[in-house]
């Protein structure tokens, strides 16, 4: 009978495989475990090095690398800048080149490592409508404009979603790249400010009809858009008078910072129901981000709003850089983008959050 034989052989093989899985791991150990674990996968050997005993060729095994084989990594995450660019007469200025700007963080100069003046890169869009009481008389109009503008600045890969916003944030549309759905969810919203509280803590103030602006906000760049790629806006309809939001404007702002979003303020404009904050708090949401304020005060000048802001996302430059401070901790960083044109006026965001760890 062969089977002693052939059990032999066994235990012979699988003490000559222990053996050098233990030379293996021996020799990975005496690596630095933190360095290993940096690295990531890369060759076993460089050609040519030696091993004792020599070993017959192997499959890569990325969970035990010699030190010396292991490639260096640093976490440096490429931060992009979305700009747009007018000269004194508004015009939006399209002919620059990557020499024209200079970008500062925290007033140091960095390196612009990325520029590109073709906007093909997808646009997810969060398109916000106020539906609070004082906007009863413009809501029809702003449901026309907006249709409109779904179906003219949406191309291939472009997404955009439908809130609307008074006592309570509704989700009337997830993304989609369809813009008949998302004009049917426009045509759905209706105002709704006596309707009864559903987000819990959304309790108008000083008994004030509420309006949810800066949680409508917040939960469109923290729970929707932080997550997706590219370039990235909320277009929000409103008369920016927030009455009842558990969050506050410098939530929403700093949540459409760390989203990457930019925020472009359509303000209705409506002089017997406004207290005067709201384009003040429109303003400073959209200068922080990057975005425009325009003021309507009728459906034709709605029209020419969207019309704007359509050029406005089409014609805007991206610059990027890895930022010259590499520390992960999660702190503010001021950003300034100068432009080598008289007369130059820029749009662009004011600063990012680093990321943490």
């Amino acid at each position: 009978m062969r089977l002693p034989s052939i059990a032999a052989g066994i235990v012979v093989l699988a003490l000559a495989s222990y053996s050098i899985f233990t030379t293996t791991a021996t020799r990975a150990t005496a690596a630095s475990p933190d360095a290993a674990q940096e690295a990531g996968p890369g060759p076993m050997l460089p050609p040519g090095a030696q091993r004792t005993p020599p070993p017959a060729p192997q499959p890569q095994n990325p969970q035990n690398l010699p030190e010396a084989a292991q490639p260096l990594q640093v976490r440096t995450s490429i931060v992009n800048v979305f700009v747009t660019v007018r000269d004194h007469h508004n015009e939006i200025l399209t002919g620059l080149n990557k020499s024209d700007f200079k970008v500062f963080e925290d007033g140091v100069e960095q390196k612009v490592a990325y520029f590109n003046k073709e906007m093909n890169l997808p646009l997810t869009m969060a398109i916000l409508m106020d539906t609070s009481g004082s906007m009863s008389n413009t809501l029809s109009a702003e449901q026309d404009a907006a249709s409109r503008f779904v179906h003219e600045v949406m191309r291939k890969k472009d997404e955009a979603l439908v809130m609307s916003f008074d006592l309570d944030v509704n989700l009337l549309a997830d993304f989609t790249e369809d813009p008949n759905v998302l004009e049917d969810a426009i045509h759905r919203t209706r105002i709704n400010a006596a309707g009864p509280v559903i987000t819990a803590g959304t309790v108008p103030q000083n008994g004030v009809i509420g309006t949810d602006l800066y949680d409508a906000i917040y939960l469109a760049c923290h729970d929707e858009l932080a997550s997706q790629a590219g370039r990235k806006a909320i277009i929000v309809l409103t008369d920016a008078e927030d009455n009842g939001s558990k969050e506050s404007m410098d939530d929403a702002i700093e949540a459409a910072q760390k989203a990457d979003t930019v925020i472009h303020v359509i303000l209705i404009i409506d002089p017997m129901a406004t207290t005067g904050v709201g384009p003040g708090v429109a303003h400073d949401m959209a200068e922080q981000t990057g975005g425009r304020v325009i003021r309507v005060h009728n459906g034709n000048s709605l029209e020419k709003a969207f019309d704007a802001i359509s050029q406005e996302l089409r014609s805007q430059y991206v610059l990027g850089y890895y930022p010259s401070n590499t520390h992960r901790d999660g702190t503010y960083r001021k950003i300034k983008v100068a432009v080598d044109a008289p007369g130059a006026r820029i749009l662009a965001r004011k600063g990012y959050y680093a990321p943490y760890r």
